[in-house]
């Protein structure tokens, strides 16, 4: 569902990014759309590379760590 919002622009660039959507076979609010969505996208996959960089961050810290036996039954649901 499209919703409207309301923007500010400098008439003058308003007026040559028209005419550039013209050339483009296209229309100012799709060229919007699209800014918009590319600018979301990038923000996304900078978000999902921080995560990977702390994930694996986090292992180096952990690597340390070795598990010489895998636990029995009683043992992962022993309370303490």
């Amino acid at each position: 569902m499209l919703q409207n919002i309301t923007l500010s622009l400098d008439k003058d660039l308003i007026v040559t990014a028209r005419e550039q959507a013209q050339r483009e076979h296209t229309t100012l609010n799709a060229l919007v759309r699209e800014l918009v969505a590319q600018y979301v996208r990038r923000k996304s996959k900078a978000e999902g590379e921080e995560r990977v960089r702390k994930y694996r961050e986090l292992m180096k810290r952990l690597k340390y760590v070795k598990i010489g036996r895998k636990f029995t039954r009683e043992e992962m649901n022993a309370r303490r």
